[in-house]
């Protein structure tokens, strides 16, 4: 019917004008399906559970008439291919399944594919929707609709092969969030790709009148790109870190198909990369070494009008979709947020820069604060920037006159943070297999982060408490913590600091020998009270307190001593001591902002406008980013093979060079 319409649509035939069904209502029961009696609250409990294929017309009937009182979109009518299951048990019928045809096109949905339309059109029939999935409401089980999600998907292949004579390679779902978070297919490993436009499978007009869902995808067969014809790094699959970072390919791989409104600025935008990683420390015009032509395309690039497609947000897109993929490798990630101000004061002419800071006269200094995502993996190898902003802020007008607990946190300079954590909590769902923490310095230790992450606690934190505020039962947090037995001893490695000198409104800072510090460890659940003190409506946000002490600092040494608040589970002195593993490579962004500054010197940089001050700091990041993993891939991976990160004829210099140096010895 399909191949008929199709050939009509092109003109080779005619088909005749169809004729109007009669009633075309489903079969059902004259009553409705029976409640389930005795059903337990967790699902090892459940007597005789069992999904049932539905073939006989009786079966049919049970499973219209549920989903028509039932279902939120009713019993129908299904699109294409189709299987119909009921969930049956020992306390009756328990809910129903579906599968049908997959949807023609979605966004989200082809992107992490990764094929192209006409590969979509050959290949679409191998992808089935899970149309339906009911729980009836009066079934109440804990971990039920995870358990059927697995079970239903080791045999539906099978099923599906056996009625149709073809077997499926994806399946696909939808969740309206509206009414349902998704829990259960996270839980069942399914990956969630995105989001629909709003549009059915009818809109023809574009009203995009249907709710917007979550697509959830889980491959019932772990070759499916191969077997579409597609390169194994096709779609959103996991890198391994150091993937792609030689010299001829790692600018293509971060900064390729940039959506700049046009394919000639994004590759413009990959030469350039290119080209200044080679001397970072230099503007362009040093790095062209007289090609005027590259530094004029390079100007003419980062010189696009401010309302243009040439975003800092757009430059970073690639680099980001990569750090997402490298995240997908590891068992454990942690997002670490920190700001960094950047000063601009010497462009006097430029627009759109802000205060980031005051002196002794209250003469503001001029620049622009940019807060970052900076990912590492559990041994503190960094995958990316997941985020950055360049904000310019404001200095507060005296007339504001409100007092700081009634500003909303929208306006608050503190957002930031909230933001970063919903964008952590956001790609999180696309990596069910991956544990991802944020990590945060003492700037974020303020309620609203904590009762952000209740709300979607996907994501866990990991804070260092600034403020000894009072917790229920009267306490102070920290004395309660600092009361506490010591349940653990060890060493913990202190890096040296240099000297700064007093600069601005920034203070001076000693010299700092590094050292090898003995700690004490404590930890303590505490239930933070509302800023407000209304304990009695409002629900206490449960956390952990791990106390990190050092016992005997050297003389003249500032002793150690922070206090981590935690949402991760801790158990046991190993928890703790994890927790404090993770806190200490929280200075890995603080390296990296040193790269930006020293090594890239991006506060060299002049241009008329903050926004094109922004793309140029933009194309450092990832330059800088890239810097610090060779380092750190150096240093951690000794045996890793050189063409993994130098060409050809680097490695022949460096060669002869070693050799020279040797026999020089």
């Amino acid at each position: 019917m399909k191949a008929l319409r199709e050939l009509d649509h092109r003109g080779h035939i005619v088909l005749p004008i169809s004729l109007k069904r009669g009633n075309t209502s489903p079969r059902r029961l004259l009553e409705p399906v029976p409640t389930p009696l005795g059903v337990p609250a967790q699902v090892g409990d459940v007597q005789g559970l069992k999904i049932i294929l539905v073939e006989s017309t009786e079966h049919v009937r049970i499973w219209n008439e549920m989903m028509f009182r039932e279902h939120p979109q009713g019993a129908g009518p299904l699109v294409g291919r189709q299987l119909r299951y009921l969930i049956d048990s020992d306390h009756g019928w328990l809910g129903g399944l579906s599968f049908s045809s997959a949807a023609l096109q979605l966004e989200d949905r082809d992107k992490w594919i990764g094929w192209d339309v006409e590969t979509r059109r050959t290949h679409l029939h191998r992808v089935i929707a899970m149309s339906r999935f009911l729980i009836r409401p009066e079934v109440h089980c804990h971990n039920l609709a995870s358990l059927l999600l697995g079970q239903i998907l080791r045999t539906v292949s099978d099923d599906f092969e056996h009625r149709y004579g073809l077997r499926p390679w994806l399946v696909e779902s939808f969740v309206d969030v509206s009414r349902f978070s998704g829990t259960c297919y996270r839980a069942a490993n399914w990956v969630r790709v995105g989001r629909t436009k709003g549009r059915g499978r009818q809109d023809r007009d574009r009203k995009m009148a249907v709710t917007v869902k979550d697509i959830y995808l889980y491959p019932l067969d772990t070759d499916f790109r191969t077997k579409l014809g597609l390169p194994l790094d096709s779609g959103p699959t996991a890198l391994d870190i150091a993937d792609g970072l030689s010299e001829d390919t790692w600018a293509e791989k971060e900064f390729g198909n940039a959506p700049l409104g046009d394919k000639r600025l994004s590759n413009r935008l990959v030469g350039c990369a290119s080209a200044k990683a080679k001397i970072p420390d230099r503007s362009f015009t040093g790095v062209a070494k007289g090609d005027w032509p590259a530094v004029k395309g390079y100007y003419r690039m980062i010189d696009h009008p401010d309302e243009t497609a040439v975003t800092m947000g757009n430059i970073l897109k690639p680099h980001r979709e990569r750090t997402i993929r490298r995240m997908m490798a590891q068992k454990t990630v942690l997002c670490i947020q920190d700001g960094c101000s950047l000063n601009y004061s010497g462009l006097s002419q430029c627009e759109g820069l802000g205060v980031t800071g005051t002196n002794q006269t209250d003469a503001h200094s001029m620049g622009l604060h940019l807060h970052s995502t900076f990912v590492v993996n559990s041994d503190g190898l960094p995958l990316g920037i997941l985020r950055a902003e360049c904000h310019a802020r404001e200095a507060k007008s005296k007339e504001d006159k409100r007092p700081t607990a009634s500003i909303p946190i929208e306006e608050k300079n503190t957002y930031s943070w909230i933001q970063s954590l919903r964008d952590c909590m956001d790609i999180s769902r696309e990596m069910p297999h991956t544990k991802v923490i944020s990590v945060t310095d003492r700037e974020a230790d303020f309620y609203e982060l904590f009762q952000e992450h209740r709300k979607n606690p996907c994501v866990d934190l990991l804070v260092r408490a600034k403020h000894n505020r009072a917790i229920r039962g009267g306490d102070k947090l920290f004395n309660v913590v600092k009361e506490s037995p010591v349940c653990d001893r060890f060493s913990i490695t202190v890096d040296r600091q240099s000297a700064r000198p007093k600069k601005s409104k920034q203070k001076a800072r000693p010299k700092r020998q590094g050292r090898i510090a003995e700690v004490s460890l404590r930890y303590k659940s505490v239930e933070l009270r509302s800023p407000d003190g209304d304990d009695a409506n409002n629900v206490p946000i449960t956390l952990t307190i791990v106390h990190v002490a050092e016992d005997n600092p050297p003389e003249g040494e500032k002793e150690i001593e922070w206090f981590l608040l935690t949402t991760v589970g801790v158990q046991s002195e190993e928890d703790a001591e994890k927790c404090l593993r993770w806190y200490c490579l929280r200075w890995r962004i603080e390296d990296w902002h040193r790269v930006l500054k020293s090594g890239c010197r991006i506060e060299d940089a002049a241009h008329k406008t903050a926004e094109r001050l922004k793309r140029a700091i933009a194309i450092n990041l990832v330059i800088g980013w890239r810097i610090m993993l060779m380092t750190l891939l150096g240093r951690k991976t000794p045996e890793l093979s050189a063409e993994v990160l130098f060409s050809t004829i680097e490695i022949e210099v460096l060669s002869a060079f070693a050799k020279k140096k040797t026999a020089a010895a």
